[in-house]
């Protein structure tokens, strides 16, 4: 985004309107994760409205608002991660990486590949696990199953080991990651 200023006064300093250019939707960056974490995130906003609105104007609370406000911003959560796995934007430590040499940053950024695959991996495992022993289970307010939460983690994780998968072989075939690339002596050819 650029900003373009207006008239020359703004150049001694006094205050101007700027016109900020509009940047084109490319449909093609946006997945199945960003579809779901967008309208469970509008949802968890309706019941926190709902929730709000009863509270404090109605003076009447509804009573299942406030547990499936808790269950939609885990839904949210574990809906979000894999966008986040698949733009490769989860926190990364760079700082080392500027100090050590190419070769081992590229070791290191393969060995951070497999240890987030492996993670996510087991993550999926676990969740299926405590996804069949929570089927029994059921939530306080409403007569749902907790294993629909469970379900939703597991699909988080599950996606999360696939969009890891997919973005470490993007490094491998590229030859770098966002992260060796910051390391001391390389230049990209």
């Amino acid at each position: 985004m650029t900003e373009q200023t207006q008239n020359p006064e703004a150049a001694a300093g006094e205050t101007s309107s700027a016109f900020i250019e509009d940047v084109e939707v490319n449909w093609r960056d946006y997945s199945i994760e960003d579809c779901v974490s967008f309208v469970i995130f509008w949802v968890l906003g309706a019941v926190v409205f709902a929730q709000f609105f009863s509270r404090y104007v109605l003076n009447d609370s509804i009573a299942w608002t406030e547990e499936i406000a808790r269950y939609l911003l885990i839904a949210v959560a574990f809906a979000g991660a894999p966008i986040a796995v698949r733009k490769n934007t989860h926190i990364h430590v760079e700082f080392f990486y500027r100090f050590i040499n190419r070769r081992l940053g590229r070791f290191l950024s393969v060995l951070v590949d497999l240890i987030r695959i492996v993670f996510f991996a087991y993550g999926s495992w676990t969740s299926w696990k405590i996804l069949k022993l929570m089927k029994m289970q059921y939530m306080v307010a409403l007569n749902i199953s907790m294993a629909w939460i469970y379900g939703l983690v597991f699909a988080g994780f599950l996606l999360m080991t696939f969009r890891a998968i997919q973005v470490a072989v993007k490094h491998w075939n590229q030859g770098y990651s966002a992260l060796d690339h910051k390391c001391k002596g390389y230049t990209l050819s």
